[in-house]
């Protein structure tokens, strides 16, 4: 090797050896904080008080329900059992706004005296709009209304009054596999005498034990801020109806409830619960089953 080659090799590997050094001491590169994941598709929708429990995710979904709701002894009119078949509907304008479909169905009443009532419900639409969604932080919150048009049977109770005003707010917030679900609204109707003035609440806890079962417990409440001109109950409706009720100002009714939500297919789940009433008097509500079936597309 001559003296040239020799000293070229030495340069080399002097450079290599001096970029080595420089590389290994060198601070590693810290990788930027995004999400591991989707927070929200582990969360799951509210089962109790479907008509007023708002997700408050942006999803499009089709969601058949039915409730079977039994009536307080102590309610005028007696002890019976109130049936619901109804569909609600959500659709995604945006990955923020989203069409929503509440309330609507039939309504099947059977008293324990042997009165047998049925016809449709009033049907609810509106919108809601995601104001927070912070994946990396697992938060969202959507504020939201919905129109409550006056178009159901008087003989279950419907269709009284000019139409209600739903103003409400829904939130979650995870922590990792277990998750917050709240919602909190004022619903005012156009017309004070036929409907009262309700303040209504909700919270739900749940765990994702895994896909096919998440349990939850959950508490649902209204307080009645300004009575109506209707019957001289000293109760309200809940959520299903707004009676007017005369005799109800002041008044907050709270029930508690439990289930679990499964998700059968990735689009496709099943929700259960079961609810009761804590607070006295219990009006129309004594207990409640209600089962639904989501499709997400």
């Amino acid at each position: 090797m001559n003296t040239n080659s020799l000293t070229s090799l030495i340069l080399a590997t002097t450079l290599v050896a001096a970029h080595a050094g420089v590389a290994a001491k060198a601070p590693a590169p810290v990788a930027p904080k995004i999400p591991t994941g989707d927070w929200l598709a582990t969360t799951i929708s509210p089962v109790t008080n479907p008509v007023f429990f708002e997700d408050p995710a942006i999803r499009s979904e089709v969601r058949p329900l039915y409730m079977h709701h039994r009536i307080d002894g102590g309610f005028p009119t007696g002890a019976g059992d109130v049936d619901l078949y109804a569909l609600q509907i959500r659709y995604a304008l945006t990955d923020r706004l989203a069409l929503i479909a509440t309330k609507d169905g039939y309504i099947d009443i059977n008293l324990d005296n042997g009165a047998e009532l049925g016809g449709w419900a009033d049907v609810a639409l509106g919108l809601k709009y995601a104001l927070i969604d912070d994946r990396v932080n697992e938060f969202i919150l959507t504020p939201g209304f919905t129109f409550e048009i006056p178009l159901g049977n008087t003989e279950v109770f419907q269709g009284n009054g000019d139409g209600e005003l739903n103003l409400f707010v829904s939130s979650a917030k995870g922590f990792g596999k277990f998750h917050l679900t709240g919602n909190t609204g004022l619903r005012v109707p156009f017309d004070t005498d036929e409907e009262s003035l309700i303040l209504h609440y909700d919270l739900m806890a749940d765990y994702r034990i895994c896909s096919w079962f998440q349990p939850f417990v959950s508490t649902s409440g209204i307080t009645v801020l300004n009575e109506g001109s209707g019957p001289a109950f000293t109760t309200e409706g809940y959520d299903l109806i707004n009676f007017g009720s005369s005799e109800a100002g002041g008044e907050t009714q709270i029930v508690l409830g439990a289930g679990f939500r499964s998700q059968l297919t990735p689009s496709l789940s099943f929700g259960i619960a079961y609810e009761k009433a804590v607070t006295s008097p219990e009006g129309l509500f004594n207990d409640r089953i209600t089962a639904d079936l989501i499709w997400r597309f």
